[in-house]
C-alpha cells in the first residue's frame, strides 16, 4: 500500500533561486579583465584570478554575511579593571580582512611599486568589495597613509626604522600590543569633531608640544573625534590645533619605548546603517602622546591629500557594490519564472537588467582609469591634474548611483531582496556610506569648481582626456563642447551639476573607447541625450542582448 502524505506537507518547494556562490567573481566579469590588461596590469591577471576564485567560495560569502551580523564589541576594560579600550571582531572578520591584506590590497603599490601597481590593487579592492566591504576601511586608510609617511625625514615617528617593514608586511596581526610586538600594523584616520563635520577649520583639539615645538617632535592632544576610523589601529593620523595653527599629528595606539597604551579613549562605537562589521568610534584624547606631520599648520593640506587617495578607494567600492548586485539580479533573473518564463526573459525586465549593467561597467572603467593616473602621476603632470579635478566629480556622481542601482537590483529579486537571508539588504544599507565618508556631494562639487578656478592647468587636462574620443560619436561631441563653455565660467549654484556632468562625460569617453559600439551608443543615448528618470526607460531595445551578454556569461 503506498502512504499517505504527511498531513503537514502542504507544499513543495520550487521556483527559488539558490544562492549564488563558487563562482569567481573576476573570471565572470569580462570588462574588468579587459580593464584591467588595457591599464597596464595585465601581469597581475592570474593573482586576480585566484582572488576572485577565494572570494567567490560559499565560506567567503559566508563569513562576509557573518561579519556584518555579528558586529564589532567595544571592551572599555579588561576584567582587572584596567582601561584597555580594545574593539572585539567577528573571526569571520579577521579571516575577510586577512585576505585582503595578503594580498597587498593595502600597500602594494608602495611596497613594489611599478607599472599597472595601482591599477591591480584597484581591481582587487573592487573584487574584495563585492562579498564584504567593511575590511576596506583599515585597508584603504593604511594605503592613503604610507605615502604621506614616506615624505617625513628619516627617523621622524621611527617610520623607516619600526613603521614600515610592518606597514608593508603582508599579513593580519590583530594583536593589542606595542609595535614591537608585532609583526603588521595598520593606520587609522581621525578628523571630524561634533560641531565640524566637513568643516575641518573648526576642529578644537589642542597639541601641546613636550619640548621643542616641530616636525617630528612629540605633543600631547587633549580634545575629541565624533568619528575615529578603525579605532583598533596601531596608529592614527588626526589633526589638532598648535600655535602654528591647524597640524597633522602621528598618533600610535602605544608610546614608544615604554609600553604604556596612550591616552585614546574610545567613548562608544558609532551604531551605523550599514558598514557594520567595521568599527568607527567616537574618542577623547586626554593627554595623548603624538608626533607632529609635516609642516606645523599645514596639516588640512596634509590631510586632504590624503583623503585625494581615499575618495578614489569610494568610487573603487561604489562600483564594487554596483557589479555585486547587478550580479545578484542577473543570477536571480535567470533563474526565477514569472508569466510563464523566466524573468531574464521578459523585455522590461531585460532593459532594467541592462541599463543596470551599462551603470556597473561606466563606474568600474572610470575608476580604473583614475588607477591608471595614480600610476602615472609622478611621471606625468597631467595624470596628476587629472586626478585633483576627475577624481570628487567621480566619487560624487558613482557613489549616488550607487545608492539608486543597489535599489533596483533589489527590487529585482522582489521580497527576497528585501529580506536579511540574502545579500541585497546588506549592499543596499552599505550603498550610502561611500558618498558621505571623505566629503559629501556638495564638498566634493566645490571642490571640483575650485580646481577649475584655482588651477589653470586642471581643465587642460580634462580637455585632453575627452580629446581622446573626440570624433566618435557626435552627440558626445556636442556634450563636450556645452559642459566646456559652463566650465569656462562656473557659477556656484551649478557646481553639482557641473561635476556630475564631468563624471558623466569622462565615463561616456571612456566607453566609447573601449566597449563595443552598440554598447557605447547605448550609454552615450541614455546618459548623455535624454531626460530618464527609471532605470530601462530610454535603453534603445537593439543594444540589450549585447550589453547583457556582457556583463554575465552565457546570458543575452
Amino acid at each position: 500500500m503506498t502512504p499517505l502524505p504527511h498531513p503537514f506537507a502542504t507544499h513543495q518547494v520550487f521556483n527559488q533561486v539558490e544562492p549564488l556562490d563558487d563562482y569567481s567573481l573576476f573570471d565572470t566579469d569580462l570588462p574588468l579583465r579587459e580593464a584591467v590588461q588595457r591599464e597596464g596590469a595585465a601581469w597581475a591577471l592570474p593573482e586576480l584570478g585566484e582572488f576572485g576564485i577565494w572570494l567567490g567560495r560559499a565560506q567567503a560569502l559566508a563569513a562576509g554575511a557573518a561579519a556584518n551580523r555579528h558586529v564589532p564589541e567595544l571592551q572599555a576594560y579588561d576584567p582587572q579593571g584596567r582601561r584597555i579600550d580594545r574593539v572585539r571582531f567577528h573571526p569571520a572578520w579577521d579571516g575577510l580582512l586577512a585576505g585582503a591584506l595578503g594580498r597587498g590590497l593595502h600597500n602594494r603599490p608602495w611596497a613594489l611599486p611599478g607599472p599597472g601597481a595601482h591599477v591591480a590593487r584597484a581591481a582587487g579592492f573592487l573584487l574584495q568589495g563585492q562579498v564584504e566591504a567593511g575590511v576596506l576601511c583599515p585597508v584603504t586608510m593604511t594605503y592613503a597613509a604610507i605615502p604621506l609617511l614616506l615624505r617625513e625625514p628619516d627617523g621622524a615617528v621611527a617610520f623607516t626604522r619600526d613603521w614600515l617593514p610592518r606597514l608593508y608586511h603582508r599579513g593580519h596581526d590583530g594583536n593589542d600590543a606595542p609595535l614591537a610586538s608585532k609583526r603588521a600594523a595598520l593606520i587609522g584616520m581621525g578628523l571630524t569633531e561634533k560641531q565640524g563635520g566637513s568643516d575641518l577649520r573648526a576642529i578644537t583639539t589642542q597639541a601641546q608640544p613636550l619640548g621643542r615645538a616641530g616636525q617630528g617632535q612629540p605633543y600631547v592632544l587633549t580634545g575629541h573625534k565624533w568619528f575615529f576610523s578603525v579605532p583598533q589601529a596601531d596608529a592614527h593620523l588626526v589633526l589638532a590645533r598648535c600655535d602654528a595653527g591647524i597640524s597633522a599629528f602621528f598618533l600610535p595606539r602605544w608610546i614608544p619605548g615604554g609600553g604604556t597604551r596612550n591616552a585614546v579613549r574610545i567613548r562608544r562605537l558609532k551604531d551605523k546603517l550599514g558598514n557594520r562589521s567595521n568599527a568607527s568610534a567616537e574618542v577623547e584624547f586626554e593627554q595623548a602622546w603624538a608626533v607632529l606631520l609635516g609642516e606645523p599648520g599645514r596639516g588640512l593640506a596634509l590631510m586632504l591629500e590624503m583623503a585625494a587617495t581615499t575618495r578614489l578607494d569610494c568610487v573603487l567600492g561604489s562600483a564594487a557594490l554596483m557589479r555585486q548586485g547587478l550580479v545578484q539580479a542577473l543570477h536571480h533573473a535567470a533563474h526565477r519564472q514569472a508569466f510563464g518564463k523566466p524573468l531574464l526573459a521578459q523585455p522590461v525586465m531585460r532593459a532594467v537588467l541592462a541599463d543596470l549593467a551599462l551603470e556597473s561597467e561606466a563606474a568600474m572603467l572610470l575608476g580604473l582609469r583614475l588607477a591608471r593616473a595614480m600610476d602615472e602621476r609622478g611621471r606625468q603632470d597631467a595624470a596628476a591634474r587629472l586626478l585633483r579635478v576627475a577624481t570628487p566629480a567621480a566619487k560624487l556622481w558613482v557613489c549616488k548611483r550607487a545608492v539608486n542601482v543597489l535599489g533596483e537590483a533589489m527590487e529585482a529579486l522582489g521580497g527576497n531582496g528585501y529580506v536579511e537571508e540574502g545579500p541585497l539588504a546588506r549592499l543596499y544599507r552599505e550603498a550610502p556610506v561611500n558618498a558621505i565618508w571623505e566629503g559629501s556631494g556638495n564638498v566634493m562639487a566645490l571642490d571640483v569648481l575650485r580646481a577649475l578656478t584655482r588651477e589653470s592647468d586642471g581643465l587642460a587636462a580634462l580637455e585632453a582626456e575627452m580629446r581622446l574620443s573626440r570624433g566618435a560619436d557626435a552627440r558626445y561631441d556636442a556634450a563636450v563642447q556645452q559642459w566646456l563653455a559652463q566650465a569656462a565660467a562656473p557659477q556656484e549654484s551649478q557646481a553639482r551639476a557641473l561635476a556630475a556632468g564631468l563624471a558623466r562625460l569622462l565615463q561616456a569617453g571612456l566607453m566609447l573607447r573601449h566597449a563595443p559600439s552598440g554598447v557605447a551608443d547605448a550609454f552615450v543615448a541614455s546618459r548623455l541625450q535624454g531626460g530618464a528618470t527609471l532605470w530601462g526607460e530610454s535603453l534603445p531595445e537593439a543594444a540589450v542582448s549585447g550589453i547583457l551578454a556582457r556583463a554575465w556569461p552565457g546570458i543575452g
